[in-house]
């Protein structure tokens, strides 16, 4: 089996990954705790892309609007389709980014990090240019470190004997708007 096959076979993990935290971030008004770090809140918003069959037979279908008018992305869930794409705002005590994740390969797009003061001041000193690119860096790290945390926790819940009871939430979860 090549990587590519592997992918396609494995597609399915990161779609239900992005379903399962957009049902998390639900639950207790978007805070989810994370063993070792704590509450970080989690929301989606404004962008969902969802898909439907394979080959000529395939759907894309983008949903746009506010959280709270998300309501055609869960229909959509209910009719089958896949959760693909979605706009997520991570928080963690002052800071906030926002950013796209991909589902089937785990692609990061568009990751805005958190405004900070080193950010907003203008020097064209070289040790303030430098550290403005390590706070960069450090913010990026954060983030993915935060997604990281969360899909170990999904992967958890997912490969333990809780997991059953877990997609039964998530299926009434999907099914509470109709």
């Amino acid at each position: 089996m090549d990587l590519v096959d592997i992918i396609a076979e494995k597609r399915f993990l990161g779609q239900e990954f992005l379903t399962w935290l957009w049902c998390k971030s639900e639950e207790r008004s978007g805070a989810i705790d994370l063993p070792g770090i704590g509450d970080i809140s989690v929301s989606f918003e404004k962008h969902l892309l969802l898909e439907y069959g394979e080959g000529d037979c395939h759907e894309k279908v983008i949903c746009q609007g506010l959280q709270a008018e998300l309501n055609e992305a869960r229909t959509g869930l209910r009719m089958g389709k896949k959760l693909e794409q979605a706009r997520i705002v991570l928080g963690r005590g002052e800071y906030e980014w926002v950013m796209t994740v991909k589902a089937s390969m785990f692609d990061f797009k568009s990751v805005k990090t958190p405004k900070t003061m080193a950010s907003q001041e203008d020097s064209d000193d070289p040790v303030a240019v430098e550290g403005k690119i390590l706070e960069k860096i450090g913010l990026y790290e954060q983030a993915l470190q935060l997604v990281d945390e969360l899909f170990r926790l999904y992967l958890n819940v997912r490969l333990s004997s809780d997991w059953e009871a877990e997609l039964s939430r998530l299926r009434a979860w999907i099914r509470i708007k109709e």
